[in-house]
């Protein structure tokens, strides 16, 4: 609009000038945020000069090993600890931009980082935890382990002193996940009852002359759950297990009793000295005060890097849904060095999907659950709410504008980066509420758990009771994933439960027990009109308090999976696919990605309730399934996967799976199958394109 008169505004800024990355600056006058406006009056026009905040100019905050919490933060006098910086970084971000950067070397932690509100960028302002120019600084959960001595000659086992009662699940040997002493067992040797395991094959009963019961674990690994339950002491042929974790490991779906894959699913016998027999294992009496290693051939103890986890987790990134926290940059760090401890108890790990679990007492719990509720059952389905997630290492919550660039996480004893998951799997208590959060060209390897978890599995995830619950606008893009999972084997790489606007972008995802990339949650319960499946006499769903049919969408909506490449992946479950999906997800989109080598396996799957989701032009190769939808036919008519298409993809093997049918409408189209190495140029381009991208000049 044309001011009156003829009147004009013309607008300048007072810049300062910025100084260079690194420089140590004089404290800065305090300069208002807005100068009053002058104005001078001409013949023909008036003109009024209204000056704008000025360009801040950064503050840098130096820390360094060799430093002094005394020193004043410079690069001649920098810091010695994180905590003393962020007290620094509280006197600045109201009206600077700080940068916080960190020499080589590692910092141990005491106890995790918890970064608040008021940690972040105030008033427009960002702040950045950054390696210094050349550094590579390590965040450090652990305590190095020195000072191995043969223990015992005649087995190849070393032993080293440690502080007493410290009794982690991980040890990291050279940058790697040792495993912890353990012997795998035939499931045909042993019967399962609601109490405990029976032993009827007399060669296993040597487990009763074991000492320091209470600390052996026993894991199983079914068609698609890694579970994990403490013994409470073996008498004779009889074991007894902690509760509640065995009960709640033997109910719902492939569990610890009636796995789906029968005879063939895993069952192991884990930490105790006496199953210290292969090299590269591990095992701590804490009580001792001992760590025992047995090495690999070519192994010098007085060589060998062993880091022993004393964390649980590293950092704590969370708001408040009234304050989130804004405005917070990691660059070039590395994170390392934790073990998550629950499942050393009681709880052991009920695993149900990907993260996911069952915990604690609860009502109804069935009278016979192995005969009633070893494929779900009422009193299950009123528990599916309710389930937990587990925390990761460094956790994302009630936060937006949050930026992980170059980072790594690594030798972690459980997913590495958590944003948005459920309150219970966050330090804070604050759970859900990201938006805006930047996941790039950074490095995740050698994990207990997943790389990345996104969203929680609870109502207020998929039809938050407020707004700022959301889970929203998550970038995901050109990193390196893989060597991952290695511990809790049923996590997805990357999983992505409810969030809107998720893009996964030129990832490189790789070797895997369990799935690639997984976007969505709830198997269709949650979507409009529910899902017929659940509605079924055996399962009740929808009869369960607490448990509604919605006629709202649920979060999950317009994701986007494109130009990754997944590879050597499902190294260990059946079930799943190297990208996988669930549940309803208007706008999806899987496209461009090169998914290869998932011998035997599925590279793309569409289970139960999966609707509006289009994949196109990727390339699949040397796989078992290229194409799988969980169409559940048995529900007929009844319809819950459809609207999806799937043109344009190009695939070498592999069958195809699944309705495709008007009835559901459901396309497949103008797919190709290929000859082995005859890639059309079109597909070729796709193979050249896909993983992380080039770096522009």
């Amino acid at each position: 609009m044309r001011p009156r008169s003829g009147l004009s505004i013309v607008a300048f800024a007072a810049c300062l000038p910025m100084a260079p990355l690194g420089a140590q600056l004089a404290p800065v006058p305090n300069i208002p945020a807005f100068a009053p406006a002058t104005a001078s009056r001409s013949h023909t026009t008036d003109v009024i000069h209204i000056a704008r905040r000025p360009t801040p100019i950064p503050v840098v905050v130096s820390v360094s090993l060799q430093g002094s919490d005394d020193g004043d933060g410079t690069v001649a006098h920098p810091f010695a600890t994180l905590t003393r910086a962020q007290a620094q970084v509280r006197r600045l971000n109201g009206d600077h931009d700080v940068t916080v950067q960190l020499a080589d070397g590692v910092y141990p932690l005491r106890e995790p980082l918890r970064f608040t509100a008021a940690d972040g960028g105030q008033n427009g302002y960002t702040v950045r935890w950054e390696a210094a120019p050349g550094a590579h600084p390590v965040l450090s959960g652990g305590t190095p382990v020195t000072g191995w001595a043969r223990a015992d000659a005649g087995r190849g086992i070393w032993a080293a002193v440690i502080p007493r009662g410290i009794d982690p699940r991980q040890l990291w040997v050279d940058g790697r996940m040792a495993p912890r002493a353990a012997v795998r067992a035939p499931r045909t040797a042993f019967t399962f009852d609601e109490l405990g395991i029976e032993i009827t094959d007399p060669a296993w009963q040597f487990l009763a002359t074991l000492p320091d019961q209470r600390r052996i674990e026993v894991e199983a690994t079914g068609w698609f759950t890694d579970r994990h339950a403490m013994v409470d002491r073996i008498a004779g042929r009889r074991i007894d297990m902690q509760q509640p974790g065995w009960r709640n490991n033997l109910v719902g779906y492939d569990t610890f009793a009636r796995s789906v894959w029968g005879d063939n699913a895993g069952l192991f016998f884990i930490n105790s000295l006496a199953f210290l027999r292969e090299p590269g294992q591990w095992y701590i009496d804490p009580a001792a005060g001992k760590v025992y290693y047995k090495p690999k051939p070519g192994e010098d103890m007085a060589r060998l890097e062993v880091v022993l986890p004393r964390l649980e987790m590293l950092v704590s990134i969370a708001g408040s849904y009234e304050d989130a926290i804004k405005d917070l940059q990691f660059r070039g760090l590395s994170f390392r060095h934790t073990s998550w401890l629950l499942p050393s108890g009681p709880e052991g790990y009920a695993s149900q999907q990907s993260g996911s679990f069952l915990a604690g007492e609860w009502a109804n719990y069935p009278k016979d659950p192995i005969r009633d509720c070893s494929w779900g059952c009422w009193a299950f389905e009123a528990m599916r709410n309710r389930w937990r997630q587990q925390p990761a290492a460094v956790q994302v919550a009630a936060a937006t504008r949050i930026v992980f660039e170059r980072d790594e996480f690594t030798q972690l004893g459980q997913i590495g980066l958590g944003i948005g998951n459920n309150p219970d799997a966050n330090d804070s208590g604050i759970g859900l509420g990201t938006s805006a959060i930047d996941v790039r060209r950074s490095r995740f390897t050698d994990l207990a758990g997943g790389a990345i978890m996104v969203g929680g599995v609870r109502p207020d995830a998929h039809h938050p009771s407020r707004p700022e619950m959301n889970v929203r606008d998550i970038l995901i893009s050109n990193n390196l994933v893989h060597t991952v999972s290695q511990h809790y084997r049923e996590q997805a790489a990357i999983l992505v439960t409810y969030a809107s606007g998720t893009v996964i972008s030129h990832n490189d995802v790789s070797g895997t027990p369990y799935d690639g990339i997984d976007v969505g949650w709830g198997w269709g319960v949650n979507d409009p009109g529910g899902s017929a499946a659940y509605l079924t006499a055996s399962r009740g769903y929808y009869s369960q308090p607490g448990n509604l049919m919605y006629d709202t969408p649920t979060t999950l909506r317009d994701t986007v999976v494109v130009g990754n490449r997944v590879h050597d992946v499902k190294q260990w479950f059946p079930d799943g696919g190297a990208i996988y999906h669930l549940s309803a997800d208007p706008g999806a989109v899987i496209a461009e990605n090169h998914v290869y080598d998932v011998k035997d396996g599925i590279a793309l799957y569409l289970d139960e309730g999966s609707r509006y989701i289009t994949l196109r032009n990727n390339v699949i190769s040397n796989v078992g399934v290229w194409l799988n939808l969980n169409s559940q036919d048995d529900m007929a008519p009844r319809r819950t996967a459809m609207d999806n298409s799937v043109t344009g993809n190009w695939y070498d093997s592999g069958r195809r799976n699944g309705s495709w049918t008007p009835y559901l409408n459901n396309r497949e189209v103008d797919n190709i199958l290929v000859p082995k190495g005859k890639w059309p140029a079109a597909a070729s381009a796709v193979i050249a394109n896909a993983g992380i991208e080039p770096e522009k000049p």
